[in-house]
């Protein structure tokens, strides 16, 4: 199965959510659509980039749910750089629309 990853860069927090909670909570939403492989925070030019991994079917459905998860994030604090990859080798690709 294909593996997929979603990626943002975190800014400014909406009120009412939490930083310690914000990337559990964008991962259980995505369980309940994909299965998740891993995610992470890492720190790039001093700022905050989330990134859930995923497998999925196919494009069309890692699509549906990578879009959902960012939509989820964006819901809780203003992302921007948001990208949608799948894995061929060793190496990541955008997913054409």
């Amino acid at each position: 199965m294909p593996s997929y990853r979603v990626r943002a860069f975190v800014g400014t927090l909406r009120p009412g959510t939490s930083a310690p909670e914000l990337l559990p909570e964008a991962v259980d939403f995505a369980r309940t659509l994909v299965t998740v492989e891993a995610w992470d925070v890492e720190v790039v030019r001093r700022r905050a980039r989330v990134t859930i991994r995923y497998q999925a079917d196919d494009d069309t459905s890692a699509r549906q749910a990578g879009w959902a998860v960012l939509h989820h994030l964006d819901e809780r604090a203003e992302i921007e750089g948001r990208t949608l990859t799948r894995r061929f080798g060793s190496r990541w690709y955008p997913v054409r629309a």
